[in-house]
């Protein structure tokens, strides 16, 4: 993961994150108390969202919500690659992790 633009650049509210996952490779199935917005760059990969799974492609736009299950599972023949947007804080000032 490459913070693109985060707390270290003054950014005050949102973070913006990048990723690449392999192919066959898949991120954490996880879940965290903030949001998350996501934009699929290039690749293809079955997002699991709670118990539902959904085929992405580049172009795709995803809303994550809080506290919700999901992971990311690289199916295509490249490299999946995506920017994630989380806030820079949550819980009453908190510190986003990555953020």
């Amino acid at each position: 993961m490459e913070i693109l633009v985060g707390r270290q650049h003054g950014a005050p509210n949102f973070a913006m994150r990048h990723y690449v996952v392999e192919p066959g490779g898949h991120t954490p199935h996880h879940s965290h108390d903030y949001e998350h917005e996501v934009i699929i760059i290039d690749g293809e990969a079955d997002v699991t969202y709670g118990t539902s799974v959904h085929r992405i492609r580049a172009g795709d736009v995803l809303f994550i919500a809080p506290n919700q299950m999901h992971q990311f599972r690289n199916v295509g023949a490249g490299p999946l690659r995506f920017l994630c947007m989380v806030p820079t804080s949550f819980d009453c000032g908190k510190p986003t992790p990555g953020s």
